[in-house]
């Protein structure tokens, strides 16, 4: 296959795997290793092609020009992970994820190694190199199951905070037993262990620290033009991953990973679109770095694994993560529920397959290292990227849902915005059983909405801290609908990240819009056209009322508007338990079985009388 077309063809399978996993709610890395595993098998490996380019060996030139570009990749990755990792998640997260990261971690590390040891029939020292590697986690394969489950707030920081430091922690951890345990075997020294550990931590937080401080204060000042902060920002972390990673193996990860943190947790600095950014790039990353390396698998090799490797894999499931999660959260706060969340979720990710790739050719390049079975490394930290994610993936969702920790239905709705006939919309809402939350900064209103028994929070909702607090459970749907224009398309776009495009709504207070607003700064346009804020105040004075009817094919929907002759559909509840926002482009077309929302005049007289 040509380079080219190559280069071409990997960007455009990873989005379309990862669109396919979003339509379907299939896991998106099963899918991405799956067409690398078919790209490898029927097209291509990126090593031939490498190899062909400056006519070298594929077994060798191939890795050498590959996994830098890996490497910068995963850091890249690391980078937008560090971007999420809010300190104030800490008060809820903090205690939980600091024992996962550290005595879950040991926890981890040992039981891994002596499943490696008993199911393979390593040796020691690979099988604690291979424990170590398989300690990450990572927030490649947690954040995009997180986004799909949405379990609730503390145990979604908990398991983010993990995924993100255990990445480093575990890379570090692998360089400490492939210098002590592997590179000088007869020569193991704790002392010299803790040296090179401290090296390694001291030279990734200083540098992250530092380049967090540079682009501070660069940005700060004005120094760095508004076009160039994404780009800035990436090129900044590629060097300092390089730099770092050069005066300490693996501590290029923690440099990455404080960068992001130091540059999310500055008061008064808006990087909104920085993260923006690193979320678009992290997305293609993943997609194209799970298929490159998943086509440099061989299916021959994974089969003469065979069963142990299934095995391997049962165990990591069944016994090392329940033991690391309910020994290292005993006394944590999180209840019984929460924790046994926690333990089935621990699936493997691009960290773990870079590095057992790099520290296979470093055994392999490395005179004086004659470790056996060392080539299986990559091979058995693929099987077990698959059989987690596999796991993972498919159980995760039900397990929430099983433990009370997810609403599947996520039919609930935040509206912004609480008059008086707002309060009479959420209170049909809640009838038929989707949760309302709203919030206003009037209090007046928000206490008479309390009044009335629905959940609602006196905060402005463009306040970052207050969104962050809102309890979105089972929430899938925000509606603005405050009286100003303006406040609505803040809202809105505020809202946006956390609810997507699709799933933000926003009410015009008057049809000929008369302040101008740009279309693009606007939410999906709720209800019909001319039934804006400034109309349904006005039906609503005049006596109209918001009614839920249940249409069936006794009484059709046709039925229903010769009964009501005015009335306006808002909202319809299917028959799976679906709701659908009415928009100005697209109407209500309920069918048999759904539940309509609607405004109506129920002072007309009876037309079928």
């Amino acid at each position: 296959m040509e380079f080219l077309l190559y280069l071409a063809l990997i960007p455009a399978l990873a989005v379309a795997a990862q669109w396919i996993a979003w339509r379907t709610n299939l896991p998106g890395i099963l899918l991405l290793l799956l067409i690398g595993v078919a790209v490898g098998g029927g097209l291509t490996r990126p090593d031939d092609l490498l190899a062909e380019l400056v006519n070298g060996d594929p077994t060798t030139t191939g890795p050498r020009l590959l996994f830098p570009l890996v490497s910068l990749a995963v850091a890249v990755i690391m980078l937008e992970g560090g971007l999420s990792l809010k300190l104030s998640d800490l008060r809820e997260a903090g205690s939980p994820a600091f024992r996962l990261c550290t005595l879950g971690a040991a926890i981890t590390a040992i039981t891994t190694t002596i499943a490696a040891h008993f199911c393979f029939g390593f040796g020691w020292r690979l099988s604690a190199l291979l424990g170590a590697i398989l300690v990450v986690t990572g927030p490649t394969v947690i954040g995009p199951l997180l986004q799909q489950v949405k379990p609730s707030r503390r145990v979604a920081n908990t398991l983010k905070w993990e995924g993100i430091v255990i990445d480093p922690i575990g890379a570090v951890l692998a360089v400490l037993v492939f210098e002590i345990l592997l590179l000088h075997p007869g020569q193991a020294d704790l002392g010299e262990g803790a040296m090179l550990l401290g090296w390694t931590v001291l030279v990734g937080t200083v540098l992250g620290a530092a380049g967090g401080l540079l682009l501070t204060y660069g940005i700060r000042r004005y120094l760095i033009p508004d076009h160039l902060h994404g780009v800035v920002t990436l090129t900044t972390a590629m060097l300092l991953f390089a730099v770092s990673d050069h005066f300490a193996h693996e501590s290029g990860l923690i440099t990455v990973t404080v960068l992001g943190i130091w540059l999310t947790n500055q008061h008064n600095f808006d990087i909104e679109h920085i993260v923006e950014f690193q979320e678009h790039l992290r997305t293609l990353l993943i997609g194209c770095l799970f298929i490159v390396l998943g086509s440099r698998v061989d299916i021959s090799a994974v089969g003469q694994v065979g069963w142990s490797g299934l095995l391997f894999v049962v165990v990591l499931i069944v016994l090392v993560r329940p033991a690391s999660v309910f020994l290292s959260l005993l006394g944590s706060g999180l209840n019984l529920r929460e924790q046994a969340f926690i333990a089935t979720l621990a699936p493997r990710g691009i960290v773990a397959a870079a590095v057992s790739s790099i520290f296979a050719l470093r055994i392999e390049r490395t005179a004086n290292i004659n470790v056996a079975d060392a080539d299986q490394l990559a091979i058995i930290t693929f099987i077990v990227i698959v059989g987690t994610v596999a796991v993972y993936g498919l159980l995760a969702s039900p397990i929430a849902r099983a433990l009370g920790l997810s609403d599947p239905n996520r039919n609930g709705v935040l509206i912004a915005g609480a008059d008086d006939w707002v309060i009479r919309l959420a209170l049909e809402l809640k009838k038929v059983g989707c949760p309302v939350v709203m919030i206003d900064t009037n209090y007046r209103k928000v206490t008479k909405a309390k009044l009335e028994g629905l959940e609602a929070i006196c905060a402005n909702i463009m306040n970052e801290h207050a969104r962050e607090e809102l309890p979105l459970s089972g929430i899938g749907h925000m509606l603005a609908m405050t009286p100003n224009d303006e406040v609505n398309s803040l809202a809105v776009r505020e809202c946006r990240s956390i609810f997507g495009r699709a799933n933000t709504y926003q009410l015009t207070f008057k049809s000929e819009n008369p302040r101008g607003m740009t279309r693009h700064l606007m939410g999906r346009e709720l209800f019909q056209p001319d039934l804006t804020h400034t109309r349904i105040n006005q039906l609503f004075a005049e006596g109209f009322e918001f009614k839920t009817t249940a249409i069936s094919d006794e009484f059709t929907f046709g039925d229903f508007q010769d009964l009501y002759s005015e009335q306006h559909v808002l909202a319809v509840l299917t028959e799976k338990k679906t709701l659908e926002i009415v928009t100005a482009d697209e109407p209500a077309d309920p069918a048999p079985g759904d539940t309509l929302l609607a405004l109506v005049n129920p002072t007309q007289p009876d037309p079928s009388t």
